[in-house]
């Protein structure tokens, strides 16, 4: 069986989609990631198998073949942990909803199954927004941060489990809301940090130099 879901990743600070694609088969158990994964994907299948028992359901032994589209691109990060436990337990059968295609997911799996949050929430939403996508489900500690981008769904989720009971219905989370003005009159933007920034390595060492005064 094959499922599709959405995700979001960056090559600095612009957002591309990629397609999680997760396959799982009745062959000699194995689990492989394609796609131009980096190690931090690669390392993804330990935390996601972690993830998935400990949110009390069976990861029966299967051929699980991960594809991370388009295969061009090099992927990195953490944020396609969610799609990918999700893809599996669809495939599984414990997923019952008929519209998870809806939504994109980003997150990152603790061994518990929590989803911590990632860095670069904010371009990620922005890239959502300009390719038409209406919905997202993302770490809640995140969700603030990315229900600032007007017209897009911003669903916040605290473990595998818990997205996976939104998902069939059995549970009920708001949409996040903020009200950007109110924020914008009282916050102040006093740090920044490259660690934000994805890639772009020469980039930030020449600003990190300019500002050191050696220009």
């Amino acid at each position: 069986m094959l499922t599709k879901l959405k995700s979001i990743a960056l090559i600095g600070i612009q957002g591309y989609q990629v397609e999680v694609q997760v396959d799982v088969t009745n062959n000699l158990p194995k689990w492989e990631i394609v796609g131009l994964p980096d190690a931090s994907v690669r390392e993804a299948k330990e935390r996601v198998k972690a993830a998935i028992k400990n949110s009390g359901y069976e990861l029966r032994s299967k051929k699980i073949l991960i594809n991370l589209a388009p295969a061009e691109i090099k992927k990195e990060g953490s944020a396609f942990e969610l799609s990918i436990a999700l893809g599996i337990l669809n495939n599984l059968g414990y997923i019952k909803s008929k519209n998870i295609s809806e939504y994109t997911f980003l997150g990152e799996l603790s061994l518990d199954g929590k989803i911590k949050s990632i860095s670069g929430i904010l371009p990620m939403c922005i890239e959502l927004k300009k390719l038409g996508l209406k919905k997202v489900i993302l770490p809640k500690e995140s969700a603030i941060e990315a229900s600032i981008v007007n017209e897009l769904d911003v669903y916040g989720v605290e473990s595998l489990k818990e997205t996976i009971d939104f998902l069939n219905g059995e549970k009920k989370i708001e949409k996040t809301e903020t009200n950007l003005k109110e924020i914008l009159k009282t916050s102040q933007i006093t740090d920044i940090d490259y660690q934000e920034v994805k890639g772009q390595e020469n980039v930030k060492r020449a600003l990190e130099i300019a500002a050191a005064g050696r220009t």
